[in-house]
């Protein structure tokens, strides 16, 4: 038992020993790491404050070196500051010296003009003295003398303007009597048209003289059905192998014309053939219209014209004036137009349509009351030709002032063509009592002493008493003929009215 005890005192001992062992070698472990880690504190404490010294010294060199440039800027801007100051201070300098200069400038031309308004009222004492012992000698003040001046001067503009214009008014008469005379010339010469002569009846031949028996018809019943479709008067005399067709219309007797020659080819000569050959023969004229149109359109050279306006063209081939056939007339007009406008160097455009275009009023004015020129104007505006070519229609016989150079061009050519030898034709009756008429209406007029129609009817002298009559009235004289001829007449053409006032002085030397 009690040795039990003591191994178990013993086994206890042991325990407790080696508990104590185990727990002096933790302790002195846990005291060599805390000397260790001391150490590694210690070691990172030097470190850094070794880093921090190092760092320390780095931004001190940094520091200084930022240091170095600050002052190296700095002195540099002071430089330049400096620069800058000399500079503005050098301006200065040499503002004040001009500043100064001007100053003295001005002060020289005060003194000058100081000096001048002493000269100038000196100068004007002087005139005005001058002025007084004129007026003195002359006899009249200076606003007298300024205007009798400007009369003296006035007159003689006058008197060298008058002579400048009188001279210039003959150069140009001389140059443009030549030069117009050379125009119309070449234009004349350029154009060739054949003569005509007015009709009133056409005469139809027959292919045998018993034809006109059965033309007559039983009691005459195919002659009066003749005249009562066509609107013509059939003549039937002793001519042999002839029958004459009678109006004053040149579409109704051609109508007739070809219904006689369908009704002579076909041999049957009834009224109710009549009717239709004369119906048939209308529709020919109207294609025969048609055509005549188009071949003048093609003959002008203008192709842009509205066809109503050709179909009434074409009308106008029936159509006379004064023996004159007026669809010729327009064509030759035309290229009239065309030449004039070409020796003046004008556009011929608008001139040659308005001369072709100017008598198209006289297709209808067996239809419509009113002048020609007003009628064909109407057509054409209402067929949208240009203002231009309107205007040389309504204007080409003086109803209408007219505007434009184009218009004026139109007119010429109307007269150009209608004027010149052999155009129209005219009886000698007609022809005999208008100069008769015309030689009295000036004989009729105060102041005219003696009155002579020359020129075939184209002009007129006028012998007028100079003392009756002075220049300005020889003028109104003129023109009051030229409008009671154009009211009263009628003549192809124009005439020329030339009112004469002679003064005569007669001395004797003995």
């Amino acid at each position: 038992m009690t040795e039990v005890l003591v191994g178990i005192a013993a086994l206890v001992i042991g325990i407790g020993i080696g508990f104590l062992v185990r727990k002096a070698i933790a302790t002195s472990q846990v005291h060599s790491a805390e000397a260790r880690a001391q150490k590694v504190v210690l070691d990172a404490q030097v470190e850094a404050k070794t880093v921090m010294k190092q760092s320390l010294v780095d931004g001190n060199e940094q520091i200084a070196a930022l240091r170095r440039e600050a002052e190296e800027d700095i002195r540099a801007r002071r430089e330049e500051i400096q620069r800058q100051e000399r500079r503005v201070g050098d301006k200065e300098e040499s503002l004040d010296g001009k500043l100064s200069d001007l100053e003295r400038r001005s002060e020289e031309m005060d003194d000058r003009d100081r000096t001048l308004q002493h000269v100038r009222e000196e100068l004007e004492r002087q005139a005005e003295g001058h002025r007084q012992r004129l007026e003195a000698v002359a006899g009249m003040t200076s606003q007298e003398a300024r205007e009798a001046l400007m009369g003296q001067i006035v007159d003689d503009a006058k008197r060298h303007s008058m002579a400048k214009v009188r001279e210039l008014e003959q150069l140009a008469r001389e140059e443009g009597e030549q030069r117009a005379r050379k125009i119309v010339t070449i234009a004349i010469q350029r154009v060739a048209s054949e003569q005509t002569a007015e009709s009133t009846v056409s005469v139809f031949t027959l292919p045998s003289d018993d034809m006109k028996g059965r033309i007559i018809g039983r009691e005459g019943r195919n002659i009066r059905a003749f005249e009562a479709t066509t609107g013509v008067n059939l003549i039937i005399d002793d001519t042999p192998d002839t029958v004459v067709l009678s109006s004053f219309d040149p579409v109704r007797r051609e109508a007739a014309r070809m219904t006689l020659e369908k009704l002579v080819s076909d041999g049957r000569i009834q009224p109710a053939r009549i009717e239709e050959m004369h119906e048939r023969s209308l529709a020919d004229i109207e294609e025969q219209i048609k055509r005549a149109g188009e071949e003048a359109v093609l003959e002008v050279g203008i192709t842009d014209i509205h066809p109503e306006l050709i179909k009434l063209l074409g009308r106008l081939q029936f159509r006379t004036s004064y023996g004159q056939n007026v669809l010729k007339h327009l064509v030759e007009s035309a290229h009239i137009a065309a030449a004039i406008s070409a020796e003046l160097g004008i556009d011929p455009a608008v001139p040659k349509r308005g001369a072709f275009l100017h008598d198209i009023g006289k297709a209808v004015t067996h239809e419509v009351e009113g002048s020609h020129a007003i009628i064909g104007a109407e057509i054409a505006r209402r067929l949208r030709e240009a203002p231009e070519v309107v205007h040389c229609i309504e204007s080409h016989h003086g109803e209408v002032e007219q505007r434009t150079i184009e218009a004026v061009l139109a007119q010429i050519s109307d007269g150009i063509s209608g004027g010149r030898p052999g155009a129209r034709r005219e009886s000698l009756e007609t022809y005999v009592k208008r100069l008769e008429r015309l030689e009295e209406i000036c004989t009729n007029h105060p102041g005219v002493e003696k009155t002579f129609a020359m020129q075939a009817g184209r002009e007129v002298r006028v012998m007028v008493k100079p003392e009756d009559i002075d220049d300005l009235q020889a003028q109104v004289l003129a023109r009051d003929i030229a409008k009671q001829v154009e009211e009263e007449l009628q003549y192809p053409g124009q005439i020329k009215i030339t009112v004469v006032r002679e003064s005569r002085s007669v001395e004797f030397a003995r």
